[in-house]
């Protein structure tokens, strides 16, 4: 039997609910449990801040885990630089500080208050000071993919079509069209988050497990050995099948 392998959705600013799963996962498959985060660690909830840190750490001291990078991640580390720079595959007239994002929020974690009436410069010195380089140092060194036998871990997807090593990143953390919709198989079963749907759900070629914790929503997980696939439960394991 293969060994397990556990994969974690979007986790949006969510401490307790993230404490819950890794308390889930493991009694499931104990404290040196593989696990892969699947990005979107801050954003929208109110703890961004320490989601980071906890998962910074636990990498750090050699835990078996791999975090991906995610979009609102990358948002967050594009606004951190010297100059900051608003991700190009937002709307017109969206920013990370768009109530829709969760940019406030992230920043509020750090003890940045985000008003109406900010400059973004303001916002900016202020975040500098308040974000510690060692959190943005473990976000900007985020993997894209991480490959686990027939499994590709990936924060959005990939380009239907186009091997590994020529996807654009900026597909890794933003596709939805030409992926969601494609329905042949993939060389590998994808297992990602970024798009928000009611519950994890299998789709034969992927397996999408963003159920929305950053809206509140319970925070999912999957565990696989081989191609056998379960959502963990606080009762234990569920078949997860197309």
């Amino acid at each position: 039997m293969a060994d397990p392998i556990y994969a974690i959705g979007d986790i949006h600013g969510q401490l307790e609910m993230l404490h819950t799963t890794l308390e889930k996962i493991e009694r499931d498959g104990g404290k040196d449990a593989k696990i892969v985060f699947l990005g979107d660690y801050v954003d929208r909830g109110e703890n961004s801040k320490a989601v980071v840190e906890l998962l910074m750490n636990g990498v750090q001291s050699g835990k078996n885990w791999t975090c991906l990078l995610g979009n609102h991640d990358r948002m967050f580390t594009m606004f951190l630089e010297d100059y900051p720079r608003t991700d190009y595959r937002l709307k017109p007239g969206y920013d990370w500080f768009h109530k829709n994002i969760g940019g406030i929020q992230t920043m509020a974690s750090y003890g940045v208050e985000v008003h109406s009436e900010s400059r973004l410069f303001q916002i900016h010195e202020d975040a500098k000071k308040a974000v510690p380089q060692t959190h943005l140092d473990f976000l900007t060194n985020l993997p894209l993919t991480r490959v686990e036998s027939d499994l590709l871990f990936v924060h959005a997807g990939i380009r239907p079509g186009v091997a590994l090593e020529n996807q654009h990143p900026d597909d890794l953390v933003w596709i939805r069209e030409g992926f969601l919709d494609h329905t042949a198989p993939h060389p590998l079963l994808v297992v990602h988050g970024h798009t928000t749907i009611d519950a994890p759900t299998h789709y034969g070629n992927r397996i999408n497990l963003d159920s929305g914790a950053g809206y509140g929503n319970p925070l999912s997980t999957a565990v696989f050995e081989g191609k056998n696939s379960w959502l963990l439960t606080r009762d234990g394991r569920e078949t997860l099948t197309p």
